[in-house]
């Protein structure tokens, strides 16, 4: 689905994060800061209008970060709506949130999600799990690591 290098504006040292938790986007934000301080983050509350922003946008990034349950628009509906756009499929789209139901999960990677994972509360475990996210999809948009997408929620 993504990790394709085709499209010249994606750029995968750039992370859009849809959070709408401004504790989660800090805890984003300080560990990404520490494991990736090379990386460029645009952090956004609201998933309204995400999908056709990043089709306007003239620099994509190479992984979005979404929570499912925001108020307003859900991260279900901005998942929908980004892989309705097939100029999108290049972009990762990782599902980060805090629930685990297996229902949830399975519709969310039929609606088109490329990973889904569980939201640690204990911050060490919380900045590994991004680590290993964000370093899986730069190795696979550089043609490596084609093992599968998936990350099985931390017990």
């Amino acid at each position: 689905m993504s990790g394709s290098a085709e499209d010249p504006r994606i750029d995968h040292d750039f992370v859009w994060v849809v959070e709408d938790s401004a504790e989660d986007a800090e805890a984003i934000q300080r560990a990404l800061g520490r494991t990736h301080p090379d990386l460029t983050l645009e952090f956004t509350d609201r998933g309204a209008g995400v999908a056709e922003r990043l089709l306007e946008a003239t620099r994509r990034p190479g992984l979005v970060l979404l929570d499912l349950h925001m108020p307003g628009l859900s991260g279900a509906a901005v998942l929908r709506s980004i892989r309705s756009m097939p100029e999108l499929n290049d972009v990762a789209v990782v599902v980060f949130t805090s629930y685990t139901a297996p229902d949830e999960v399975d519709a969310t990677y039929a609606a088109g999600a490329d990973s889904y994972i569980y939201k640690p509360v204990n911050f060490e475990l919380f900045r590994t799990v991004l680590k290993g996210a964000v370093d899986y999809w730069q190795r696979r948009a550089k043609g490596g690591d084609e093992g599968p997408a998936a990350q099985s929620p931390p017990s």
